[in-house]
């Protein structure tokens, strides 16, 4: 049964309003993977970022200037961004006195952990002495609602992986910045922290209850226009043994017409879970469209997305277009642009006959 409180799906995302611009937080992350929060916002929103803090334990670095919370609060920044997402999403003791002496410093606090900020008490007293203000952007909306299964109107592109921090939020912000550029409405729709930092809108669909996740979908992309994409930011893998279930939830309620797959070549196992194969993109490809039938039996695979950042330009087109040949999809890696990232926009949106 629907929930009777909850918001009319034609009502689209509200801005958040987060202080600007940021200092992030590396905390003592040494893998890229868990600090693609700060990644994220480096490269999609780097005009909002106004430098790096980490603790000595850190070896990943952005290539920002390096600041203390008073440096960056002199330079202008506004809060400090807790730019990784660690397994489970906490937030450990060693970060605590870095995390106040910005609040000292004259910093809010922006956190995107399952852990919330103003659940840590030395955070929450800190706070309210200096005046600061503790925002967790992994806080759903209030009152959403169980799935309808009702077709909506406007289309809808659906990024899927074959494992976590692979691309999946790279491509959409990519497809849909493409897709603008040849001129066709397309938004992109944030269903994580760091989407929903960068575009400044969404829903953290992980922080849903489980009953609800499918209607959270429906409501972050409402009806629209025929001609308009919402191109939305998928989230885990189906093959995943900790996060497969919001990525159906998300495939049930995004009601896709196209996915796009996304992959890191070479990588075999998954991030974080030793001994658990990556399955091959065939697999995937298959496991998402007989499941998004459910809810839109017209779903359909427009193409792949490569992740190449760990190879040359050479060793990556020639890549790309032997798998393309191999799947019969265009194949892309939408960082590096070009014809093959036309090619799959293309397939995107054109209707099959």
């Amino acid at each position: 049964m629907s929930n009777p409180a909850a918001p009319p799906a034609s009502v689209a995302p509200a801005s958040l309003d987060l202080p600007q611009p940021y200092l992030l937080f590396l905390g003592d992350v040494v893998h890229p993977a868990f600090a693609k929060t700060a990644f994220g916002l480096r490269d999609w929103a780097r005009e909002r970022c106004v430098g790096e803090y980490a603790l000595p334990e850190a070896k990943v670095g952005l290539g920002l200037p390096a600041l203390t919370p008073r440096q960056a609060r002199e330079a202008g920044a506004r809060a400090l961004v807790i730019g990784v997402a660690n397994v489970g999403g906490v937030i450990p003791d060693t970060w605590l006195p870095p995390l106040l002496q910005a609040l000292a410093d004259g910093l809010d606090l922006i956190g995107g952990m399952h852990t919330r900020l103003a659940e840590v008490p030395m955070l929450r007293d800190a706070a309210a002495r200096h005046g600061r203000r503790l925002i967790d952007v992994r806080e759903p909306p209030a009152a959403l609602p169980t799935a309808s299964g009702r077709k909506r109107s406007g289309k809808r592109l659906l990024t899927v992986g074959t494992d976590c921090a692979l691309g999946k939020k790279y491509t959409a912000l990519s497809l849909a910045r493409a897709m603008r550029e040849a001129g066709i409405d397309a938004d992109f729709r944030a269903s994580g922290q760091t989407g929903v930092l960068i575009a400044g809108r969404g829903l953290p669909l992980d922080a849903v209850v489980a009953d609800f996740a499918a209607g959270a979908a429906e409501w972050l992309s409402p009806d629209a226009d025929p001609a308009h994409w919402d191109v939305i930011e998928g989230q885990g893998s189906l093959s995943h043994p900790a996060y497969a279930g919001v990525s159906l939830a998300l495939l049930h309620g995004s009601q896709p017409d196209a996915i796009v797959v996304c992959h890191e070549p070479g990588r075999r196992e998954l991030l974080g879970y030793p001994g658990h194969a990556v399955p091959s993109i065939e697999e995937t490809i298959d496991l998402n469209l007989r499941l998004g039938r459910l809810t839109n039996p017209a779903i359909r695979c427009a193409g792949i997305s490569f992740n190449t950042s760990h190879l040359s330009a050479d060793q990556a087109q020639a890549l790309m277009r032997d798998e393309s040949q191999r799947l019969g999809l265009p194949v892309a890696d939408p960082i590096r642009g070009g014809e093959a990232l036309r090619a799959l926009v293309r397939a995107c949106v054109e209707t099959p006959t």
